[in-house]
Protein backbone atom coordinates (compact mmCIF):
# COMPACT_ATOMS: atom_id res chain seq x y z
CA UNK A 1 0.00 0.00 0.00
CA UNK A 2 1.45 3.37 -1.02
CA UNK A 3 2.21 5.70 1.85
CA UNK A 4 1.30 9.36 1.41
CA UNK A 5 2.13 12.53 3.28
CA UNK A 6 -1.61 13.06 3.74
CA UNK A 7 -1.95 9.64 5.38
CA UNK A 8 0.94 10.30 7.73
CA UNK A 9 -0.50 13.66 8.74
CA UNK A 10 -3.85 12.06 9.45
CA UNK A 11 -2.24 9.67 11.88
CA UNK A 12 -0.27 12.51 13.47
CA UNK A 13 -3.40 14.61 14.00
CA UNK A 14 -5.28 11.66 15.48
CA UNK A 15 -2.44 10.98 17.90
CA UNK A 16 -2.20 14.62 18.92
CA UNK A 17 -5.92 14.68 19.69
CA UNK A 18 -6.22 11.40 21.55
CA UNK A 19 -3.16 9.76 23.04
CA UNK A 20 -1.96 12.27 25.66
CA UNK A 21 -5.53 13.14 26.67
CA UNK A 22 -6.29 9.50 27.33
CA UNK A 23 -3.06 9.24 29.25
CA UNK A 24 -4.22 12.00 31.57
CA UNK A 25 -7.53 10.26 32.10
CA UNK A 26 -5.81 7.02 33.00
CA UNK A 27 -3.57 8.77 35.48
CA UNK A 28 -6.72 9.79 37.28
CA UNK A 29 -6.38 13.57 36.98
CA UNK A 30 -10.06 13.98 36.24
CA UNK A 31 -10.98 12.41 39.57
CA UNK A 32 -8.77 14.64 41.71
CA UNK A 33 -10.68 17.53 43.36
CA UNK A 34 -9.41 20.80 41.95
CA UNK A 35 -8.17 19.10 38.79
CA UNK A 36 -11.49 17.80 37.54
CA UNK A 37 -11.84 20.79 35.25
CA UNK A 38 -8.42 20.16 33.80
CA UNK A 39 -9.50 17.34 31.54
CA UNK A 40 -12.96 18.62 30.63
CA UNK A 41 -13.11 19.23 26.91
CA UNK A 42 -10.25 16.95 25.94
CA UNK A 43 -11.23 14.48 23.20
CA UNK A 44 -11.41 11.27 25.21
CA UNK A 45 -13.31 12.96 28.06
CA UNK A 46 -16.45 13.92 26.15
CA UNK A 47 -19.52 12.22 27.55
CA UNK A 48 -21.95 10.89 24.99
CA UNK A 49 -24.74 8.40 25.65
CA UNK A 50 -22.42 5.70 24.32
CA UNK A 51 -19.96 6.62 27.07
CA UNK A 52 -22.30 6.75 30.04
CA UNK A 53 -21.28 4.57 32.95
CA UNK A 54 -22.69 1.06 32.97
CA UNK A 55 -23.16 -1.25 35.92
CA UNK A 56 -19.70 -2.69 35.43
CA UNK A 57 -16.53 -2.22 37.39
CA UNK A 58 -13.05 -2.03 35.98
CA UNK A 59 -9.75 -1.76 37.78
CA UNK A 60 -7.42 1.17 37.14
CA UNK A 61 -5.12 -1.24 35.32
CA UNK A 62 -7.91 -2.44 33.02
CA UNK A 63 -8.89 1.12 32.15
CA UNK A 64 -5.28 2.03 31.41
CA UNK A 65 -4.83 -1.07 29.27
CA UNK A 66 -7.95 -0.15 27.33
CA UNK A 67 -6.54 3.27 26.49
CA UNK A 68 -3.20 1.80 25.50
CA UNK A 69 -4.90 -0.61 23.12
CA UNK A 70 -6.38 2.41 21.37
CA UNK A 71 -3.21 4.48 21.08
CA UNK A 72 -0.56 1.77 20.56
CA UNK A 73 -1.45 1.00 16.92
CA UNK A 74 -1.29 4.71 16.07
CA UNK A 75 2.16 5.11 17.61
CA UNK A 76 3.37 1.88 15.98
CA UNK A 77 2.18 3.11 12.57
CA UNK A 78 3.94 6.43 13.05
CA UNK A 79 7.17 4.70 14.04
CA UNK A 80 7.02 2.55 10.92
CA UNK A 81 6.29 5.43 8.57
CA UNK A 82 8.40 8.28 9.95
CA UNK A 83 10.82 6.63 12.39
CA UNK A 84 11.31 6.91 16.12
CA UNK A 85 13.00 10.32 16.14
CA UNK A 86 10.16 12.09 14.34
CA UNK A 87 7.53 10.16 16.30
CA UNK A 88 9.14 11.27 19.57
CA UNK A 89 9.27 14.88 18.34
CA UNK A 90 5.57 14.87 17.48
CA UNK A 91 4.64 13.21 20.76
CA UNK A 92 6.67 15.80 22.66
CA UNK A 93 4.87 18.64 20.89
CA UNK A 94 1.51 17.00 21.54
CA UNK A 95 2.05 16.23 25.21
CA UNK A 96 3.47 19.72 25.85
CA UNK A 97 0.26 21.25 24.55
CA UNK A 98 -1.82 18.88 26.66
CA UNK A 99 0.18 19.98 29.72
CA UNK A 100 -0.62 23.62 28.95
CA UNK A 101 -4.30 22.84 28.44
CA UNK A 102 -4.55 20.98 31.73
CA UNK A 103 -2.80 23.83 33.56
CA UNK A 104 -5.20 26.34 32.08
CA UNK A 105 -8.23 24.36 33.13
CA UNK A 106 -6.79 23.71 36.57
CA UNK A 107 -6.18 27.44 37.02
CA UNK A 108 -9.84 28.10 36.26
CA UNK A 109 -11.02 25.39 38.66
CA UNK A 110 -9.10 26.42 41.79
CA UNK A 111 -9.41 29.59 43.91
CA UNK A 112 -6.06 31.06 42.84
CA UNK A 113 -2.77 30.21 41.16
CA UNK A 114 -0.77 29.95 44.37
CA UNK A 115 1.74 27.17 44.96
CA UNK A 116 -0.60 25.69 47.56
CA UNK A 117 -3.41 25.45 45.02
CA UNK A 118 -1.09 23.90 42.47
CA UNK A 119 0.27 21.19 44.77
CA UNK A 120 -3.06 20.31 46.42
CA UNK A 121 -4.03 17.98 43.61
CA UNK A 122 -0.75 16.07 43.76
CA UNK A 123 -1.16 15.50 47.48
CA UNK A 124 -4.43 13.69 46.78
CA UNK A 125 -3.32 12.02 43.58
CA UNK A 126 -0.65 9.93 45.29
CA UNK A 127 -3.37 8.45 47.48
CA UNK A 128 -5.27 7.15 44.44
CA UNK A 129 -5.24 3.83 42.58
CA UNK A 130 -2.95 4.86 39.71
CA UNK A 131 0.20 5.92 41.53
CA UNK A 132 2.30 5.01 44.55
CA UNK A 133 4.52 7.64 46.05
CA UNK A 134 5.28 10.01 48.86
CA UNK A 135 6.05 13.65 49.50
CA UNK A 136 9.77 13.97 50.29
CA UNK A 137 10.05 17.76 50.51
CA UNK A 138 7.33 20.25 51.34
CA UNK A 139 8.12 23.94 51.87
CA UNK A 140 6.69 27.25 50.72
CA UNK A 141 8.80 27.11 47.56
CA UNK A 142 9.56 23.44 46.96
CA UNK A 143 7.26 20.44 46.68
CA UNK A 144 8.97 17.14 45.82
CA UNK A 145 7.46 13.73 45.15
CA UNK A 146 9.09 10.33 44.84
CA UNK A 147 6.88 8.02 42.81
CA UNK A 148 7.72 4.32 43.01
CA UNK A 149 4.77 2.95 41.02
CA UNK A 150 2.79 4.29 38.08
CA UNK A 151 0.33 2.38 35.93
CA UNK A 152 1.16 4.20 32.73
CA UNK A 153 4.75 2.94 32.24
CA UNK A 154 3.75 -0.52 33.43
CA UNK A 155 1.06 -0.84 30.79
CA UNK A 156 3.05 0.82 28.01
CA UNK A 157 5.93 -1.54 28.76
CA UNK A 158 3.62 -4.48 28.06
CA UNK A 159 3.33 -3.34 24.42
CA UNK A 160 6.89 -2.11 24.01
CA UNK A 161 6.08 1.60 24.15
CA UNK A 162 7.86 2.66 27.31
CA UNK A 163 11.27 4.35 27.31
CA UNK A 164 11.67 7.51 25.25
CA UNK A 165 8.45 6.90 23.31
CA UNK A 166 6.38 6.64 26.47
CA UNK A 167 8.19 9.58 28.03
CA UNK A 168 7.37 11.75 25.04
CA UNK A 169 3.74 10.65 24.97
CA UNK A 170 3.02 11.01 28.69
CA UNK A 171 5.81 12.23 30.96
CA UNK A 172 6.99 15.19 28.88
CA UNK A 173 3.82 17.14 29.65
CA UNK A 174 4.89 17.43 33.29
CA UNK A 175 7.44 20.09 32.38
CA UNK A 176 4.89 22.35 30.68
CA UNK A 177 2.10 22.08 33.24
CA UNK A 178 3.64 24.16 36.12
CA UNK A 179 4.69 27.29 34.17
CA UNK A 180 1.40 27.31 32.28
CA UNK A 181 -0.42 27.30 35.62
CA UNK A 182 1.84 30.02 37.01
CA UNK A 183 4.88 31.45 35.17
CA UNK A 184 6.82 31.42 38.44
CA UNK A 185 6.61 27.62 38.76
CA UNK A 186 8.77 24.96 37.16
CA UNK A 187 9.48 21.26 37.52
CA UNK A 188 12.83 19.49 37.76
CA UNK A 189 13.28 15.75 37.30
CA UNK A 190 16.22 13.47 36.63
CA UNK A 191 14.58 10.03 36.83
CA UNK A 192 11.36 8.42 35.59
CA UNK A 193 9.85 4.97 35.86
CA UNK A 194 9.01 5.27 32.17
CA UNK A 195 12.70 5.43 31.28
CA UNK A 196 13.62 2.47 33.47
CA UNK A 197 14.63 4.15 36.72
CA UNK A 198 13.48 2.91 40.12
CA UNK A 199 11.37 6.01 40.73
CA UNK A 200 10.23 9.35 39.35
CA UNK A 201 11.66 12.28 41.28
CA UNK A 202 9.34 15.21 40.59
CA UNK A 203 10.46 18.48 42.16
CA UNK A 204 8.18 21.51 41.78
CA UNK A 205 9.79 24.86 42.50
CA UNK A 206 8.72 28.48 42.94
CA UNK A 207 11.34 30.46 41.07
CA UNK A 208 10.71 33.92 42.58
Amino acid sequence: MKKTAEGSMGRRELLVKTAPACAMACLGLGRVPGLAGAVVGLPCQEVHKFDEKLDRQFSSRELTQSSVRGMAPIIDAMREEIGDAETIRILNVSSAEIGRQIAGRQAQAVPDTSFESFTAGFRQMIQGNNLTGEVVEDTEKVFALEMTECLWPEVLREVGLDGEIGHAAVCNMDYYWPPAFNPDFRMERTKTLMQGHAECNHRYIVTT
